[in-house]
Order: C-alpha cells, then structure tokens, then sequence
C-alpha cells in the first residue's frame, strides 16, 4: 500500500479520523496536506507527521467558503505539484434533536459543512485530478448515511446527502480514473465520544455487534485501502467501518 511520490489532502485533518488519517498517508510515504480551521491543532498534526521525518504542511481553510478550498488545493499543487489523494473529512454533528425547535440557522449550517463542504472540495479536487488523468477521493459519511436515528436528525440527513452526492460524482468520473467512494463509520473513540458520560459511552458501545467503538486508526486504515491502488477496481462504495451495526 506504499503511496511514495502521492500527495494527499486530509480536510478536517486537525484531530481525531483526519489528524489519524494524515498520519497515516505518511506512513505510506504520501506527501500531505492538512486542511482545518484550527491553527494550532492543525500545527500540531504536521508537527507529528515531520517528526516521523515526513512531508507535511498545514493549510487553515474553512470547507464552506468556496475561496478557501480553491486556495487549499492551489497550495497544495504550489507545493507538492499536484493532487493525488483526497480525504474530505470535515464536518459537525449538529445540536438540537427536535425537528420543530431546530433553527434555520442550525439546518444551514449543518448542510453547509456536511454536504456543502464535501461538493466544494470535490469541485476542486476534480478539476485538479482531470488535469492529471487520476485521482482517488474519499469522503466521510456515516452509519447514518445508511440508516436513521431520530435524535441526529439534520445529521442524518446530511450524511444520506453525502453518500448520494458521492455515488453520482462517481458514476460521473469514473471513464476519467477518478474513484470516488464513502467511508462510513459507527461511534468512533473521538474527542466528541470522550465528552460524553460513562452510561452514554457504554450504550454507544452496546449498539455494535463487535461490543466496543472503533478507534480512528481503524478508520483511517479504511481510508488508506480505498484511496490506494489495492482498491483501484472500487468506485461509488459506501465501505461500513461500524463493528457490524448495520448488520443488525
């Protein structure tokens, strides 16, 4: 799975899946880009990926604004000459439940960094990869893309935009050597999973088959096989990383 000579792109690379995920491409001797809001923490994930003598370099973009991921892949081809591999990874969970009492301002800023974000980076990322013939994309959904819970309603909703988003972009590239696929993960041991009390953790952990939630390491692994080579005959999949909960 040697990625030597790739470049790839990690968006919402500053913690957790991304910050896993980045290290990960380096591991396989990728040149990568981390892309976030937060200076220090994306700091934080080059600091990590260079003291493992590796390439990296941070890019602060928000994936809502359009001007900022023109200029995050711009970077990217100024520094490293191209774009290889893209992990849209950013996103939110939303707040409030209850569909009645949810804000519009809340619906809009769910759909923005959800799906808005991940059209955005693939617009992008695309035009760049059609340029050099080839290019493989990974975008993060959910169970919740597959399935529903009623208690995350918008991000429900915006993970099932994603996988949808993600297979007609797939379909739509494919005769250009641009794969494009879904990662979709269960309950992940996360900054956001820690927050949470003790008998929230262990019902989360409850409803996977396999007894525990993932780790982001085992998300990442799944995002390096479908961006590598081992995976070049895989486009518009929606690749489950969640202990068995949709099985059920």
């Amino acid at each position: 799975m040697i990625m030597q000579d790739k470049v790839a792109l990690v968006t919402g690379g500053t913690a957790g899946i991304g910050r896993a995920t980045a290290i990960a491409y380096a591991q396989q001797q990728a040149k990568v880009v981390v892309v976030g809001r937060r200076i220090d923490e994306g700091e934080e994930t080059v600091r990590l990926i260079k003291e493992a003598g590796k390439e990296a370099i941070f890019v602060q973009a928000d994936v809502t604004k359009e001007a900022d991921v023109k200029a995050m892949v711009d970077k990217t081809v100024d520094v490293f000459g191209r774009l290889d591999i893209a992990f849209n990874n950013a996103g939110m969970a939303g707040e409030n439940p209850s569909l009645i009492e949810q804000a519009e301002a809340e619906y809009d800023r769910t759909m923005n960094v959800n799906v808005k974000g991940v059209w955005l980076s693939m617009k992008y990322e695309i035009a760049q990869m059609l340029k050099q013939g080839s290019g493989a994309i990974v975008n993060m959904a959910s169970v919740v893309g597959v399935v529903a819970l009623p208690n995350i309603l918008l991000y429900t909703a915006s993970k099932h935009a994603v996988v949808g988003l993600t297979k007609a972009a797939a379909l739509q590239y494919a005769k250009a050597g641009i794969r494009i696929n879904i990662v979709a993960p269960g309950a992940i041991q996360t900054d956001m999973f820690e927050a949470v009390t003790d008998e929230a953790k262990a019902y989360l952990a409850g409803l996977h088959p396999i007894g525990r939630v993932g780790t982001p390491l085992e998300v990442a692994n799944a995002v390096l096989f479908l961006s590598s080579e081992m995976a070049s005959f895989v486009t518009g999949e929606t690749l489950m990383v969640d202990g068995g909960y949709v099985a059920q």
